[in-house]
C-alpha cells in the first residue's frame, strides 16, 4: 500500500498498532455466526451493553436465542437472505444530470433500515436503526475509464501510476485507485453528482433488513474479489453478479474501499470512546482486495464494516462511487 504523506504515514502505523491489540481471530470467527435477527431485543442490543455484549451472547439463553437461534449456528435462515430482484437502475440522463460518465444508478428509498452491529469491533456498535432520505447512488465503483475523462477535461493530475498519464494496460474497467478523499469528491462534483455518506452506504448495501453481506447473511468465497482468493489487485467492475447487494449494486464488498462523506466517529448510543475518532479523518466502506486484517478491517467486508483514515491518503486499494439528490 502506497501513503503519500509522512503525516499518513505516521497515522497508518499508529493504527496498525492499535489494532494489533483486538482479537486478531474476531473477524474469521465472525463468518461462523449464525442467522442475524433484526428484531433482537436482548441486552446485547443496547448501547450501554456493547463492552459485555461479546461475553454474554452465547452463554445466556436469551442471547443465544438472537445469536445463535435454534439451527446450527452456520445455518442462515431463508427469511433473511436478499431475494432475487432485478436493480431498479437509471441511466445518468434521465436524471438530467451534467454528468459525462456513463455509470448507471439505483435508487434507494427514503425509509429505515438497521445499521450498525455489536457483533465485531466496538466502532461499529450499536446496532440501531437509521434513517435516510430517498436518493441514487452508481451501480459501479468509478473506473479508470471515468476518470480519464475528468483527468483530461478537467486538466487534473492523474494517478501516480498511470505511466505518462495512461490507463494501465487492460484496466480500464478497473476502478480507480491511488485517489484521496480530495480527488473522489471533486470527480464527484464535476459529474454532478456527491459523495455518498456513510448512512447512505451502508443502506445501498444491506438493505432495509440489515444484511451481514450485499447478497445475504451467509459469506461466499465467490461473490466478492476478497484476500481470502488471494486476490493481487483489482478486478473489473462488476465482475460478481452474485454478489449484488439488495438494490443491485456491484462490489459493495470487496475489489476496493469506497470513500464516504462523513467524519470517523462513533455511532448514536456508543459509549466507547476511541483516541482515532475526529473530524480529521473520513470513513471508507466496503473493504478490497487487500489483506488488511492486521489492522482491524475484516477480510470478509461485511456491510457494517468500517475503516478511516486521514483524507489526503492514497492507495491501491481505495476508491469510491457517487451518490446523488432526487
Amino acid at each position: 500500500m502506497r501513503v503519500n504523506s509522512k503525516r499518513a504515514r505516521i497515522y497508518f502505523f499508529a493504527v496498525i498498532v492499535a489494532w494489533n491489540f483486538c482479537d486478531p481471530f474476531a473477524s474469521v470467527a465472525f463468518e461462523k455466526l449464525g442467522a442475524f435477527r433484526k428484531e433482537c431485543r436482548t441486552t446485547c442490543h443496547q448501547a450501554e451493553h456493547i463492552l459485555t455484549a461479546k461475553k454474554n451472547k452465547f452463554a445466556q439463553a436469551e442471547c443465544k436465542a438472537c445469536h445463535v437461534g435454534e439451527v446450527a449456528a452456520t445455518t442462515v435462515s431463508a427469511e433473511f437472505v436478499a431475494p432475487a430482484r432485478a436493480p431498479v437502475i437509471i441511466d445518468t440522463a434521465a436524471v438530467a444530470s451534467p454528468s459525462p460518465t456513463t455509470n448507471s444508478m439505483a435508487k434507494v428509498p427514503a425509509g429505515e433500515f438497521v445499521m450498525g452491529s455489536n457483533e465485531r469491533w466496538d466502532d461499529e456498535a450499536p446496532e440501531h436503526m437509521s434513517l435516510t432520505g430517498a436518493f441514487y447512488i452508481d451501480l459501479n465503483e468509478v473506473t479508470n475509464a471515468d476518470y480519464k475523462k475528468f483527468i483530461n477535461t478537467a486538466e487534473k493530475t492523474a494517478p501516480y501510476h498511470w505511466l505518462e498519464g495512461n490507463i494501465p494496460r487492460g484496466e480500464e474497467n478497473h476502478p480507480v485507485v491511488y485517489v484521496s478523499w480530495f480527488d473522489a469528491n471533486e470527480y464527484c462534483a464535476w459529474v454532478g453528482k456527491r459523495l455518498p455518506n456513510e448512512k447512505e452506504w451502508e443502506k445501498a448495501a444491506r438493505g432495509e433488513a440489515g444484511l451481514i453481506y450485499p447478497w445475504g447473511n451467509e459469506w461466499s468465497l465467490d461473490k466478492s474479489n476478497n484476500p481470502y482468493k488471494y486476490s493481487v489487485g483489482t478486478e473489473p467492475v462488476g465482475s460478481y453478479p452474485e454478489g449484488r447487494s439488495p438494490y443491485g449494486l456491484y462490489d459493495m464488498s470487496g475489489n476496493v474501499w469506497e470513500w464516504v462523506d462523513s467524519y470517523y466517529l462513533p455511532h448514536p448510543g456508543n459509549p466507547v470512546m476511541r483516541a482515532e475518532y475526529g473530524a480529521d479523518k473520513r470513513v471508507l466502506k466496503g473493504g478490497s482486495w487487500f489483506d488488511c486484517l492486521s489492522y482491524g478491517c475484516g477480510l470478509s467486508a461485511p456491510t457494517f464494516n468500517r475503516s478511516f483514515f486521514t483524507p489526503e491518503v492514497k492507495n491501491n486499494s481505495f476508491g469510491f462511487r457517487c451518490a446523488k439528490n432526487l
